[in-house]
């Protein structure tokens, strides 16, 4: 997937400025698709030159006029044909797991501070998502309420994120408990 599709679905879900957009990606989106300001703000320049985004000028009082993007006709057909290109499943590449696979050949104690570092980052993102689930779907587990297509999707990607750090905090909590375990007379000679 490339920035501008995320920027796509960000703008049909609401239009925005490139702050407020950039905002989103620091609230949900950018969880599952990062991207900075700066970068951001150049896939706009280069999307409404490409004609995929429409640009109006919104009045503030005290501040300069602001840029409100909304996708044009061309922009919702590229993310069309986007959508129903196939995609390759996702290949998994994770740093931490060679690290843990190469303890075996030093000291596996030497990873647990690094490990309970990255269960810390995963608990607060799971944290965040509850918290914005509580926020943006109240009540969802108990008695949901009617909503739209796209609330119903975002809802489920969300849940999918929530899914994901839950699976991630317990695999850490058995490669911790795994690190604890083991003998460091075990360890491979190198």
């Amino acid at each position: 997937m490339a920035l501008e599709h995320a920027i796509l679905v960000s703008l049909l879900e609401r239009p925005g400025s490139g702050y407020e957009l950039a905002r989103r990606f620091e609230r949900s989106i950018g969880y599952f698709w990062t991207a900075g300001h700066q970068q951001i703000y150049r896939v706009l320049t280069r999307m409404t030159a490409g004609g995929l985004l429409l640009v109006r000028e919104v009045p503030q009082q005290g501040r300069p006029d602001k840029k409100e993007y909304s996708v044009a006709g061309p922009g919702r057909a590229t993310l069309t044909e986007w959508l129903h290109q196939p995609i390759e499943p996702e290949t998994l590449r994770h740093d931490l797991a060679v690290k843990i696979r190469g303890a075996a050949f030093d000291d596996p104690a030497a990873l647990v501070a690094e490990v309970e570092r990255h269960r810390e980052v995963h608990r607060d993102r799971l944290a965040h998502y509850l918290a914005g689930e509580q926020r943006d779907f109240p009540g969802a587990a108990d008695t949901p309420s009617p909503r739209d297509a796209g609330q119903e999707l975002q809802h489920v990607v969300l849940r999918g994120g929530i899914a994901f750090e839950r699976m991630t905090i317990a695999w850490l909590d058995d490669v911790l408990a795994t690190l604890h375990r083991i003998d460091t007379s075990t360890v491979h000679a190198l």
